[in-house]
């Protein structure tokens, strides 16, 4: 069966973007962004996107171009005879499964506070105290929990079910579009908030005073800003490996790379730009709520300003976009690798993946409520499962491409370097090799050990 190509450049660029356009951009950023100084987090999060996760990123496309399958089949095709690299193509299938065990969960908060919005659960005039009750209320019934989480996962593969031209690249360039014309309307109106520039100024001006009013120490926020970089992508379980094999070989993977980076990186700076002069209108300057930000802090804010319900309505429509984008892609690779290992029809495919992540999902959703006390060390369920994921599988994951790529026992550079630059565009320079073999490897193994500290410390 001849292998699915993506319609047009803009649907692969859309898509692809849209699978690293998530909860770490319009989530995650933002409230990391707040907590480690604003500007000069930026300012080195920009600098490690480039000269690491444009890298990584073409890795992932190039093992997906030039082997025309899903992980496992693209390593077994590219590997030398009788080494065994095919076996990260099983944990990069697992780590999709386990990313949606509890993406799909989150996401189903952002839908449920959509319909709470427009259906009037949150009112002007509500105090803090009830704004953080909503939330409350919401993770303890175990009948809501699941039931936004089994639309997500029955959405996304009715969406992935149409195939990859009339399912998830129709779906995804319009979803892409909406969200991108709905993030320049929020950010427009925050910027316009009675004194919403000085969370522009503390966004975009990297201050050392920014340090010390919050006791921070410039390693801890060049670390913070590196794995930021890194995790923005969701590299390392194959997640950008199964666009790569529906590419065309029209043009270069850099190029390529360097525009999902820039509309990923222009989504997050974008869903800041919402946040931050919000907060200093309305919360005193406060951007580092961690977590918390977008449940409770956002739509305290929203009910306290003018027309809050239809902001706040509009606001978790960009963040359903966003959140069900990196589903529709996620769920297209869990597609992708049972039609190729196991040669079942796209149809047969979407039924039994289903089936399968509403039983996988179902823990995560639980795990609030009937299972909360089914923990570790103080972790529930949802983050056991995301500390598996980004600070296990992605780095690990990370460096086994990264090997893969440019070792003399993997596929080797000189290959790689040739699939980067097949086609029209910007070229990857040779003299990158020995930066790649040496230096990338050891910014990935910092992220690797830094995650895994402070998941314990914390």
């Amino acid at each position: 069966m001849a292998r699915e190509n993506f319609k047009t450049k803009l649907g692969f660029l859309l898509v692809s973007a849209g699978c690293a356009i998530g909860i770490g951009n319009v989530w995650r950023f933002p409230y990391v962004a707040g907590q480690n100084g604003g500007g000069i987090f930026v300012l080195f999060y920009l600098l490690f996107l480039v000269i690491m996760g444009i890298p990584v990123l073409t890795m992932e496309l190039a093992v997906g171009r030039a082997g025309r399958k899903s992980a496992l089949g693209a390593f077994k095709a590219l590997e030398k005879p009788g080494h065994k690299w095919h076996i990260h193509g099983w944990v990069c299938m697992i780590g999709c499964y386990l990313l949606m065990m509890y993406y799909t969960t989150v996401s189903g908060w952002m839908a449920n506070y959509f319909v709470k919005f427009a259906n009037g659960t949150f009112k002007s005039g509500m105090d803090s105290e009830t704004v953080k009750t909503v939330f409350a209320d919401m993770t303890a019934n175990p009948t809501e929990m699941v039931l936004w989480m089994a639309i997500v996962i029955i959405a996304g593969f009715i969406v992935c079910s149409f195939g990859l031209q009339k399912g998830l690249e129709r779906i995804s360039k319009w979803m892409m579009i909406a969200l991108l014309i709905l993030m320049v309307v929020l950010a427009v109106n925050s910027v316009m908030l009675p004194g919403g520039m000085a969370g522009i100024k503390k966004l975009f001006v990297p201050s050392v005073a920014s340090l010390k009013e919050n006791n921070l120490n410039l390693f801890d926020v060049m670390v913070a800003a590196m794995n930021q970089a890194f995790f923005t992508l969701s590299l390392g379980i194959g997640s950008m490996q199964i666009f790569g094999s529906y590419m065309k070989k029209d043009t270069t993977l850099t190029g390529e790379s360097i525009k999902i980076c820039a509309l990923d990186t222009f989504v997050a700076i974008m869903a800041a730009v919402i946040i931050f002069p919000a907060c200093f209108a309305y919360n005193g300057g406060k951007t580092d709520a961690g977590p918390p930000l977008i449940f409770e802090t956002l739509p305290n804010i929203f009910v306290n300003m003018p027309l809050g319900r239809v902001w706040g309505t509009l606001f978790f429509v960009f963040m359903v976009f966003a959140s069900f984008s990196t589903v529709i892609a996620v769920f297209e690779n869990l597609q992708a690798n049972l039609m190729d290992n196991l040669g079942w029809s796209r149809k047969k495919a979407s039924i039994i993946n289903c089936i399968a992540m509403l039983v996988l999902s179902t823990p995560c959703a639980l795990g609030f409520n009937l299972l909360s006390g089914a923990n570790i060390g103080g972790k529930n369920i949802l983050d056991m499962e995301d500390f598996v994921v980004s600070q296990v599988l992605l780095p690990l994951g990370s460096l086994v491409f990264l090997l893969f790529c440019v070792t003399k026992w993997g596929w080797g550079f000189d290959k790689y370097l040739k699939e980067t630059n097949t086609g029209n565009g910007i070229k990857m320079a040779g003299w990158l090799k020995h930066y790649y073999r040496f230096i990338v490897p050891i910014l990935i193994v910092v992220i690797f050990v830094v995650g895994i500290i402070g998941f314990f410390k914390g």
